[in-house]
């Protein structure tokens, strides 16, 4: 079969889109963020020097003002930074992805693959959550170190906890992204929802009623479990661990559901490669 034929067999892209194929599309486009990432030292670099800078500064000058009140709570403090470290990245890595590629005007090339447009933006969310990771834990260990403290770090625990709890984060990263190809600027409303994120790991904290519906706080008060008490994953209440995957699932379905409506509507208004 030639090239051409083989372009124009409508079988091809019915036989790559199998779980096979879905797992090759994923290393590559892990590989690639991963590659890219590291082939840029100076911006790796800055951005862990400047998540353990900013961390510092809430430490120090936290510890200036507060004293033994923010020294008595700093596991809590090292906790909620980490996680929104993570969510940080998750949210903002997804989003900046599809504005960049709507501003290189390669954002139409994805439709070009045999796996379509969404399973492709979903992979790259997934290889900047594994990115974030890498980096996340990096400015964690900076901040034990920091700050003297140890924690509980199972591995496994955190990992799945904290996987579950940013899915929601890349979910409002997915509908934010599938807005600004709609919108183009929305620059406002996604910094807006940056700080959001702060409420969301705070909120159980703050013990509000209907908590853990929100984006990261039951992850949050799961996390905080783990990592200060040594609770393990199998130890948690099945209640609990119900409200985490249901909420990782659920703002992670519409996410995706909201950026293919709105990448949808862009194509039919002609918009898709505008910026």
């Amino acid at each position: 079969m030639t090239t051409t034929e083989r372009d124009r067999d409508p079988e091809t892209p019915s036989r790559t889109r199998t779980p096979a194929g879905y797992y090759r599309l994923l290393r590559a486009v892990v590989s690639r963020d991963l590659l890219v990432w590291a082939r840029y030292p100076v911006d790796a670099v800055t951005g862990l020097v400047l998540g353990v800078f900013f961390f510092g500064l809430m430490f120090y000058g936290g510890r200036a003002v507060a004293g033994q009140a923010l020294t008595d709570s700093i596991e809590g403090l090292i906790v909620g930074y980490f996680l929104w470290t993570l969510a940080l990245g998750a949210y903002q890595g997804v989003n900046r992805d599809i504005q960049s590629e709507a501003s290189w005007g390669t954002l139409e090339r994805h439709y070009m693959t045999p796996f379509g447009f969404g399973p492709v933006v979903f992979a790259k969310g997934v290889a900047v959550v594994a990115r974030t990771f890498l980096t996340s834990f990096v400015v964690l260990a900076a901040m034990l170190v920091m700050t003297g403290t140890t924690l509980d770090l199972n591995l496994v625990t955190v990992v799945v906890v904290g996987t579950l709890a940013v899915a929601s984060a890349m979910g409002l990263g997915l509908a934010m992204g599938g807005l600004s190809v709609l919108y183009k600027r929305i620059g406002n409303v996604a910094s807006l929802l940056q700080f959001a994120l702060i409420g969301f790991i705070s909120a159980p904290a703050l013990d509000v009623p209907l908590a853990g519906a929100l984006p990261l706080a039951q992850g949050s008060a799961m996390l905080q479990r783990a990592m200060n008490d040594g609770v393990r994953l199998w130890e948690f209440e099945p209640t609990a661990l119900t409200v985490l995957v249901g909420t990782a699932v659920g703002y992670l379905a519409v996410g995706y559901g909201v950026f293919v409506l709105a990448t949808r509507r862009a194509r039919r208004l002609g918009v898709l490669g505008d910026y």
